[in-house]
């Protein structure tokens, strides 16, 4: 992929700073996978096999396997230390787990997970807004054809904001709910601090944020159906949609 920014994320410290303090801080964390699974229980309330690309600690896979804790999993991340972080939370599961080092970015990803396809679910979390518009649209592609007739795909997500000012009420609403987390986890930094680190983090650089509606519509025109954006607050987004029955 040209012009590549996401490499950040393949550093140790940047993934177990992003691990340790972002992630458990993200807004309305567990109402978005509530609502992810509402979805997926509504969809494939017999899911057998689901798919998670850009797994990172393998939260997604966690909460669907406290679901449905016979399921097959194949979790992608090309972020070595994301891979470790997940293996170490999903231990209880790793029979029936396949962790997999691979790049999304590029096409070829899919010879990779083919032989497990076709899936019940696949699921992306804060990932693939770090590629391209044109290859978003293509995995968006290619996530349709590996699902199951009546598979979903549900997108967890980071989206453009509408505005600055859209933006910065999404600037506030992250740091808030930092400045609880570390309160709580991390009480040795402080609210300027916490703000300071969130304005000045490295892998905002690795964001390439497309707009919601222009996603759906991608959606829509590959032939998702049921496209729709379940959950939205500024700048995060839970949308996705269903491969019709065939």
């Amino acid at each position: 992929m040209n012009n590549q920014t996401d490499r950040v994320w393949q550093s140790a410290e940047v993934a177990h700073g992003y691990l340790e303090g972002m992630r458990g801080a993200i807004p309305l964390a567990t109402v978005q996978l509530d609502v992810m699974m509402r979805i997926i229980r509504s969809a494939c309330p017999e899911l057998k096999c689901f798919l998670d690309i850009g797994c990172g600690d393998g939260i997604l896979g966690h909460t669907i396997l406290a679901h449905y804790p016979d399921a097959q999993g194949i979790l992608i991340d090309f972020s070595e230390p994301m891979l470790e972080a997940a293996r170490h939370k999903l231990v209880a599961n790793r029979v029936q787990l396949q962790f997999l080092n691979q790049d999304y970015g590029k096409d070829d990803w899919v010879n990779a997970v083919r032989s497990y396809a076709p899936f019940d679910a696949i699921v992306s979390g804060f990932s693939i807004h770090h590629q391209a518009d044109a290859r978003k649209q293509g995995i968006y592609f290619e996530i349709y054809d590996l699902l199951k007739p009546g598979g979903v795909f549900i997108n967890i997500e980071h989206v453009a904001p509408d505005s600055r000012w859209n933006e910065e009420l999404f600037s506030q609403l992250f740091i808030d709910s930092l400045i609880i987390h570390n309160q709580q986890y991390q009480p040795e930094i402080g609210p300027e601090e916490t703000e300071r680190r969130f304005r000045e983090r490295e892998d905002q650089h690795a964001n390439r944020l497309a707009p919601l509606e222009l996603q759906l519509e991608w959606l829509r025109d590959i032939g998702y159906e049921q496209v729709s954006c379940y959950l939205k607050i500024f700048e995060l987004a839970v949308f996705g949609g269903k491969r019709p029955n065939e």
